[in-house]
């Protein structure tokens, strides 16, 4: 079951992140007036770097996370079958 949920699962994630992207864009606008700054710029505040760069990470990794299960719980609803490991203990 797994292969067959292989492209909603990449459909998913494309879709996570755009979404993810203009989250991070949104809430960085609030922070500062400025564009975020980025790794290839020469002169830059490397705490700004640090700042936008995890919350860029912090962002990406939860929509990422959220959406890769929530798709996952669609697809066994619809299938009846999970698609990863089930019942790991903990």
């Amino acid at each position: 079951m797994t292969v067959l949920f292989r492209p909603m699962g990449l459909i998913a994630g494309l879709i996570a992140g755009l979404v993810a992207r203009k989250i991070f864009e949104q809430g960085w606008s609030s922070l500062s007036d400025e564009d975020p700054p980025s790794p290839d710029e020469e002169s830059l505040s490397l705490g700004k770097l640090v700042l936008a760069l995890l919350l860029e990470g912090a962002v990406f990794s939860l929509v990422r996370g959220l959406t890769d299960h929530g798709a996952r719980v669609a697809f066994r609803r619809y299938t009846g079958a999970w698609p990863g490991e089930t019942g790991k203990d903990n």
